[in-house]
């Protein structure tokens, strides 16, 4: 069964994770009940988020700021991975995360340079790939960058399957999707506990 790390239409096929988290484009609406609830859920999810950084839409940074500070304190006081949005937001990401001791972060569908990604490894972060990888050739130069024990792949709300996305990633990394399924695998052990 293939691991898809971050996915809006879960299939029987693929293992995926449930997450609980407030998304960047929802931090001006949430309330603080909202944010109570998040709490609650994430103590029974198996990651928090989707939560992150979004400089292109009119969320307002500061408060995308607050409440993902919020989130991160949480993941670190339940000892929960992150699953990260990131969109023209590196550096001031890169820098909260210092603040903080989190069990794990990945980044989902990144799409950032390959500079940003050995940035991202070097922290001992994770990275998803998926289907918008293929668009930018900045971003498969990420994806070849990227080692195998700090990988992962996904969906996210596209209509593609896993296994394509497996095939694809395989092949730009000149690997056995065989191979590339047993390193997401342990990758998904390490930070999950099974797979």
């Amino acid at each position: 069964m293939k691991i898809n790390i971050h996915t809006h239409r879960p299939r029987p096929s693929e293992r995926s994770i449930c997450t609980a988290g407030v998304h960047p484009y929802d931090a001006a609406s949430v309330t603080e009940r909202q944010l109570i609830e998040v709490a609650e859920q994430a103590a029974e999810a198996d990651a928090v988020g989707e939560t992150g950084l979004d400089f292109v839409c009119d969320v307002d940074k500061e408060l995308q700021e607050s409440v993902l500070r919020y989130q991160l304190a949480l993941a670190e006081r339940l000892h929960k991975p992150v699953i990260l949005h990131c969109v023209r937001a590196f550096e001031p990401l890169m820098k909260l995360l210092a603040e903080y001791e989190l069990v794990a972060v990945i980044f989902h569908g990144f799409v950032g340079s390959p500079e940003q990604a050995l940035r991202a490894v070097r922290c001992g972060y994770y990275l998803s790939f998926g289907h918008r990888t293929f668009a930018s050739p900045r971003s498969l130069d990420a994806l070849r960058q990227t080692p195998l024990d700090r990988l992962f792949v996904e969906t996210d709300d596209n209509d593609i399957t896993i296994e394509e996305v497996y095939e694809r990633i395989a092949q730009a990394l000149c690997v056995d999707v065989d191979r590339l399924e047993e390193a997401i695998g342990k990758n998904f052990e390490t930070i999950f506990g099974t797979a």
